[in-house]
């Protein structure tokens, strides 16, 4: 097969990506939440909340531990305060468990590994 061919097919790829189901829900999601007065209200707090975090972190008042656990419980309020950016994050979510499989699938095909954890950090794109 020529390299010609090989990027004819990747093209045809990334257009059944882009029409799929799952990267349409993700836009709709994306749009109606940066519609919405309320996420975006929300979404401006918790980002405010988070600069703080990291300012009181770096100012040594607060340690990581804590920094990280009030911001999950900041971002547990957003997510209750503001249920289309919960539907945002989850429809994102399931885009990219698409695009991880579809990876991971090439990556098979490439390698002959299924790409699964080796436990060392350097020899993969991250945890799903």
């Amino acid at each position: 097969m020529e390299k010609a061919d090989i990027l004819n097919k990747t093209r045809e790829l990334g257009e059944l990506i882009q029409n799929s189901d799952e990267m349409k829900a993700y836009k709709l999601a994306e749009v109606r939440q940066q519609e919405d007065a309320v996420s975006q209200e929300a979404m401006k707090e918790f980002n405010l909340n988070r600069i703080n975090l990291a300012r009181d972190m770096q100012n040594g008042k607060i340690s990581r531990e804590a920094a990280i656990e009030a911001n999950n419980e900041a971002y547990d309020k957003l997510i209750e305060k503001a249920p289309l950016i919960k539907e945002y994050v989850e429809k994102k979510q399931e885009f990219d468990a698409l695009v991880n499989q579809v990876n991971q699938i090439i990556n098979y095909y490439i390698t002959g590994s299924t790409g699964e954890c080796t436990h060392d950090c350097s020899t993969c794109a991250g945890c799903h």
